[in-house]
């Protein structure tokens, strides 16, 4: 027996920073949090005319990661420590932002300039609390970096972003133990997929029509699928169209949760020195 359902929550399309469409399973009035998971944003897809493109300008983040992966268009990255690069189909960057650190992301200007479609995710790890004030880190990853497996049948394939999934691990590593995972499935396939008993675990449907859970339940594109822990495998179908789904899960930090935009702490005093030190200039600007 594979995890049955417990719900099926619908993504709900709101804008996000400089104007750029997101689509969000959560946090939503539906469903706030999914620990030790934050947010989960599916970037567009929008296609842009030349001159449109939008992102997100300089914001703070401090207690938790964003983890950034996109499937179409570019992003540039920039940050108070002087850091910078450029996203592109995908690359991952996993960005550890314990103590605090200034982000910006802008679709590049080569991009913008030309007509583009974005397409991407960005997902909001929290951090334990021993965790939240480290030194911030980042890990990029070009798409050619990410391991891909394979079924016997070749007819399903898998980034393995974090994790491990048909035998192949994932070269980021983790604060906690988490799995991300990018699954390819071909019309007819399916798949029983192991995770570990104590991961709470969720599939976000990118295209296509799946078939989900051990009664193989159908769920459309841009849909959020919530597993229960009543097993130790994944069912995953495809019906007569290729599915496009993400796996993800975690072992729940089971912790205070405190959120105030783009700081997320244990306390309502950590949060409070979380504006105090960005208003001082303590977590940095960035130079353009």
């Amino acid at each position: 027996m594979s995890r049955t359902i417990s719900s099926i929550i619908p993504a709900v399309r709101t804008v996000e920073g400089g104007g750029f469409v997101v689509h969000r399973p959560f946090p939503t009035r539906l469903m706030m949090d999914f620990d030790p998971f934050l947010l989960l944003d599916e970037m567009g897809p929008v296609d842009y005319a030349p001159g449109e493109a939008k992102g997100t300008p300089d914001h703070p983040h401090r207690g938790f990661e964003t983890v950034t992966y996109m499937l179409e268009g570019e992003f540039g990255h920039k940050d108070s420590a002087g850091h910078s690069g450029t996203l592109r189909p995908g690359d991952v960057q996993w960005m550890t932002a314990g103590a605090g650190v200034v982000h910006s992301e802008m679709p590049g200007e080569e991009f913008t300039r030309h007509v583009g479609r974005v397409h991407g995710l960005q997902l909001w790890v929290n951090l334990p609390k021993r965790d939240k004030m480290i030194e911030p880190r980042y890990q990029e990853i070009p798409s050619a970096g990410i391991p891909v497996a394979k079924s016997e049948d070749g007819k399903v394939s898998v980034k393995v972003i974090a994790g491990e999934a048909l035998g192949v691990k994932a070269a980021i590593e983790t604060r906690t133990p988490i799995l991300y995972q990018h699954f390819s499935l071909q019309p007819g396939a399916k798949i029983e997929h192991r995770v570990p008993k104590d991961f709470r675990v969720f599939a976000y449907a990118l295209s296509g029509t799946g078939l989900y859970g051990p009664h193989a339940q159908p769920v459309r594109a841009q849909q959020m699928v919530l597993f229960k822990n009543d097993a130790d495998t994944i069912t995953l179908a495809a019906g007569d169209e290729a599915v496009e789904v993400l796996l993800i899960g975690g072992v729940p930090l089971e912790e205070p949760v405190v959120r105030y935009g783009p700081f997320v702490m244990n306390t309502e005093d950590e949060i409070r020195q979380a504006v105090i030190d960005y208003q001082a200039g303590r977590m940095g600007a960035i130079t353009h």
